[in-house]
């Protein structure tokens, strides 16, 4: 049934939520308030007021943000955790592995590779005080569309790793593996070049803050892979000894 499947995911994503918050807490956060100073030193109006993420009719504060983020990681890892639930469900045995730990290891591995990594290397992540606020539609639907190829180019490796014939075992993986790269080189070279990065922006402090970008989502999609596979084991293992505890 689905259902067991999802409410696992529920609870995987959660716990990769949570540790992806621990993480961005404590290595994201003093990244974006060093960024958020340097905006501040860059505006002689920013000095004299807090700084203020607006959202609709009110404010929020740093100090809510940096509260609200453990709930917004959750609340991320909940969310793909049950579409990794329904991913998982639908590869289910037809994935060449011997159960379903290794299946949620490499499904997040893969998963991860395609969501995030990719677009990644075309659009990393930049902290506060860099980008042109007039292109952020232009920014977003680019990013977008780098993760749509992501997700097309997976599929597509998939097909060709079905297709090949299984009569040496490294042809499917390699097969795939191709066909992955390819269409991604071809995605990655194909779409725009987006550098609105100032000049003067400290360069060790980007790549820091996208490191730290990049890391909270490798953990959050390693926790949802390793609390998956290990939920169903043990999920596994009960049903295995429920027809022995019933009698005879």
């Amino acid at each position: 049934m689905v259902f067991p499947l999802i409410k696992r995911g529920l609870v995987a994503g959660a716990i990769g939520g949570l540790l992806a918050g621990v993480f961005a807490f404590f290595v994201g956060e003093p990244l974006v308030q060093d960024a958020i100073d340097i905006e501040e030193a860059g505006s002689a109006s920013a000095a004299l007021t807090p700084v203020l993420a607006h959202i609709s009719d009110w404010s929020v504060s740093r100090g809510e943000q940096r509260g609200g983020l453990f709930l917004a990681t959750i609340l991320y890892g909940t969310c793909f955790g049950a579409l990794f639930a329904l991913v998982f469900a639908v590869v289910r045995g037809r994935m060449a592995a011997r159960d379903d730990w290794q299946l949620s290891t490499r499904l997040a591995g893969l998963l991860f590779v395609a969501l995030v990594l990719l677009p990644f290397l075309k659009y990393p992540a930049n902290p506060p005080a860099v980008g042109d606020p007039e292109t952020i539609n232009e920014r977003t639907w680019q990013y977008l569309a780098m993760l749509a190829g992501g997700i097309f180019a997976l599929l597509a490796a998939y097909r060709v790793r079905n297709a090949v014939a299984d009569d040496a075992p490294w042809k499917r993986p390699v097969a795939a593996g191709a066909t992955f790269l390819a269409l991604a080189a071809v995605l990655y070279l194909g779409m725009p070049k987006l550098d609105e990065v100032p000049a003067d922006f400290p360069p060790t402090l980007l790549w820091e803050f996208r490191l730290s970008a990049l890391g909270t989502q490798a953990i959050l999609w390693a926790g949802l892979g390793t609390a998956y596979g290990i939920l169903s084991l043990r999920a596994a293992r009960a049903g295995a000894r429920a027809p022995m505890a019933e009698p005879a």
